[in-house]
C-alpha cells in the first residue's frame, strides 16, 4: 500500500483534544495491524501517547492496550496524523505515526511480533 493510500484508509481522523491539557489522536485501522508486539483488531482507536508508551483505547469496547514508543520531536508541524506502515502478510506493521497539529511523531519497533497473540 503507498502512503497516501494508508493515510486516507488506515487514518481517518486529525489530532483532537479529549480532556484539557492531555491530547489524544483518533486513529481507523480497515484491517488488522500490528504496533510493536501488539496485534490490533480493525475499527477506530483513541491514541495517547505519555512517557514512551503509546496507548490505544478501542472507542466500541473501551479496552486499552500500550506498547512502548521513541517518540521524536521534529522542527515542522505535521498537517495531518499519517502512518509509515509496510505490509507483512496479512497485516499492516506501523513502523511510525506522525501526529497530526503537532510536531510528534511516534516510532514503534517492527520485529516481528510474538505468535499467538
Amino acid at each position: 500500500m503507498t502512503k497516501k493510500t494508508l493515510l486516507l484508509v488506515g487514518f481517518v481522523s486529525a489530532c483532537s483534544l479529549a480532556l484539557a491539557g492531555t491530547k489524544s489522536y483518533n486513529v481507523v485501522f480497515d484491517q488488522q495491524a500490528v504496533v510493536g508486539t501488539l496485534q490490533l483488531a480493525p475499527g477506530e482507536y483513541r491514541l495517547k501517547v505519555e512517557n514512551g508508551t503509546a496507548t490505544f483505547t478501542d472507542v466500541r469496547t473501551s479496552k486499552s492496550v500500550t506498547a512502548p514508543a521513541k517518540v521524536e520531536t521534529v522542527t515542522t508541524k505535521f498537517a495531518h496524523t499519517a502512518v509509515d506502515a509496510f505490509r507483512e502478510g496479512k497485516t499492516d506493521r506501523v513502523a511510525a505515526i506522525q501526529l497530526g497539529g503537532s510536531t510528534t511523531k511516534v516510532e514503534f519497533s517492527t520485529e516481528a511480533a510474538q505468535s499467538g497473540m
